[in-house]
């Protein structure tokens, strides 16, 4: 496996930027998103509890999973336009940050964008998931601004003795 570039809303044109420029042309690169499961899976649970079982054709979750899959289509679709080569693409679903680390096991570098505090250098610039994966990732990481990185000045104050 070559390159994995996480594509998430709002970050997605940095990672796929940074594929471009690092991940070498013969390179296989492959563009994954990760969804949680957990809302349709609410939903569902809601219905079941509250409506009973009798018309699963009522069931919200579905209908949510279907939105689901249809946008998770329509951003891999725009990422792969604007990365102008050809790429794999992987759909994965469950705990977001422990797909991501599961995912590019064997792969030669994963690229993510930060997702935190973008005002400021420092650890606020990433995420919960962000952070798991970058602390547990089985591969190099390529971490990016997903806009111009904030100056020097933005980094917090050491710790108080």
């Amino acid at each position: 496996m070559g390159v994995i570039a996480w594509i998430v809303e709002g970050t997605w044109p940095a990672c796929v930027d940074a594929a471009r420029r690092y991940a070498p042309e013969p390179a296989g690169l492959d563009l994954l998103y990760v969804g949680g499961g957990d809302v349709p899976g609410i939903a569902h649970g809601a219905f079941a509890g509250l409506l009973g079982r009798g018309h699963p054709e009522r069931d919200p979750g579905a209908r949510l999973e279907d939105l689901g899959a249809a946008s998770a289509a329509r951003l891999l679709d725009a990422a792969e336009e604007r990365l102008g080569r050809p790429c794999g693409r992987m759909e994965r679903y469950g705990r977001v940050e422990r797909e991501v680390v599961a995912a590019a096991e064997g792969a030669e570098l994963l690229i993510l964008a930060r997702d935190g505090d973008r005002s400021r250098l420092g650890p606020h610039s990433l995420g919960p998931a962000s952070r798991f994966v970058v602390d547990h990732a089985p591969c190099p990481v390529l971490l990016v601004w997903p806009a111009p990185a904030p100056g020097l000045g933005t980094i917090p104050p050491p710790p108080r003795p």
